[in-house]
């Protein structure tokens, strides 16, 4: 979403390196064409990361550049040279950034500090030279694994802002006035609709307690469905401990103050049943205005055994400094916001678990991959369990479907990782 330069949520590309391709070689020397295997490892690819930083404030530069790429591996080289890795990439976010996976909808991971590190996908892993694959029996293995290719991915960016206390109303009601007032913030003001077009945060201190303050801007009825601005910045407030709700108490826009306060509250409902439980404190502003007296008794004789209330007028400063204390001491009593929790999914490629059949000098079937090094990982040759689990394995994976697509035949051997077997 952008409006005036401000962007809260983008959808972008990410991609990690591809695994570099292992070198297949022989020595070479003079009148000795082929002294032996000598090809090295491919390098890994590069990983993403995304990095929280605490100096941007929205998902501009974001629209410029949507497609972000980690470096590939090389491949490997000669006289068992193993390839570079490829270079990681480290994208900065704003803190307070949801990381979705676009297809799924799925939350990967919630940015909420600076300088917090997450890795969203993993480089591809390099290839292994032929050198990785001589035995007692196989002394020039004439084959070499390729390097895992990665995938990109789409996800998007929603910028939620981190915020105490979330400042909610109509427009024009004076929030942004309110914040100036007990921060050292500078919004936009001026007498008008819509002023605010992005959320603007302060530290509001009262002695020795302080608070972060969002101004939200202005809701309208039907801002749950996206009327307005509303839709938009609602999410804003879904990280704030509390709510302070500000009402033109005047009624010079020509609405009931009441009314208006009903209004917001069932926006706020329906957008989130979270949102219209958290703690609310009501703000009625513009009491310097001739005619707000008089909706303030009604305001207080309807809501006010539910909700604590001030009377203040944000242009003066009157009744702000109560208003601050009630708040900060309010704070005291609620737990500190939480991390969105992530969903259990991952971007990690499934091609890890693909494999390749090669036949060796000596007619062996040689089966090479992601699959086989994941089984040299969590097979125990000694262990009947084991190498149950390992027939079962390629199997399931079709590795002894491909074998007979290759042209075994029972009594061909075949090498799976360190295992030797007769194909039966």
């Amino acid at each position: 979403m952008a409006k005036n330069g401000f962007t809260d949520k983008v959808k972008i590309t990410v991609k990690a390196g591809d695994g570099g391709d292992g070198m297949n070689s022989f020595k070479a020397y003079k009148g000795k064409p082929a002294c032996g295997p000598d090809g090295g490892d491919g390098g890994d690819g590069g990983s993403v990361y995304f990095v929280g930083d605490k100096d941007m404030h929205d998902l501009l530069s974001f629209r410029y550049t949507a497609k972000y790429f980690a470096g590939n591996g090389e491949r490997g080289g000669t006289n068992q040279c193993y390839g570079k890795s490829g270079e990681d990439l480290y994208v900065k976010v704003p803190c307070g950034t949801l990381v979705r996976d676009f297809e799924s909808g799925k939350i990967l991971c919630d940015i909420y500090e600076d300088g917090e590190t997450v890795k969203i996908v993993s480089g591809g892993r390099g290839g292994k030279g032929n050198v990785r694959f001589t035995t007692a029996r196989r002394h020039a293995p004439n084959f070499a694994q390729k390097g895992v290719l990665t995938h990109p991915h789409v996800l998007i960016l929603e910028m939620k802002v981190i915020a105490d206390v979330g400042l909610v109303g109509f427009p024009n009601v004076g929030k942004s006035t309110l914040l100036s007032k007990i921060s050292a913030a500078k919004p936009k003001i001026a007498d008008y609709h819509f002023t605010t077009l992005s959320p603007n945060l302060g530290v509001a201190k009262y002695y020795d307690e302080s608070f972060i303050a969002a101004d939200i801007p202005g809701l309208i009825e039907g801002a749950a469905e996206g009327a307005g601005l509303g839709h938009d910045f609602l999410r804003h407030i879904e990280r704030t401990r509390m709510i302070c709700h500000v009402v033109d108490i005047s009624g010079l826009e020509g609405r009931d103050p009441l009314e208006d306060f009903e209004t917001i509250n069932a926006e706020l409902k329906n957008y989130s049943e979270k949102l219209a439980a958290l703690p609310q404190i009501v703000a009625l502003n513009k009491t310097d205005i001739f005619g707000a007296e008089e909706n303030c008794k009604r305001f207080r004789k309807k809501y006010g055994k539910r909700y604590e209330i001030f009377e203040i007028s944000a242009v003066q400063g009157e009744g702000t400094e109560a208003l601050v204390r009630a708040i900060a001491e309010k704070l005291k009593t609620l737990p500190p916001a939480e991390k969105i929790p992530a969903d259990e999914f991952s971007l990690e490629e499934e091609s890890d678990l693909d494999f390749e059949i090669f036949t060796d000098e000596n007619g062996a079937f040689v089966v090479v991959g992601g699959l086989v090094d994941m089984l040299c990982r969590n097979v125990v040759l000694n262990n009947p369990d084991s190498m149950n689990y390992f027939q079962r394995v390629l199997k399931l994976r079709g590795v002894f479907k491909a074998l007979e697509a290759a042209g075994c035949k029972a009594g061909d051997t075949v090498v799976v990782g360190e295992v030797e077997f007769e194909y039966v």
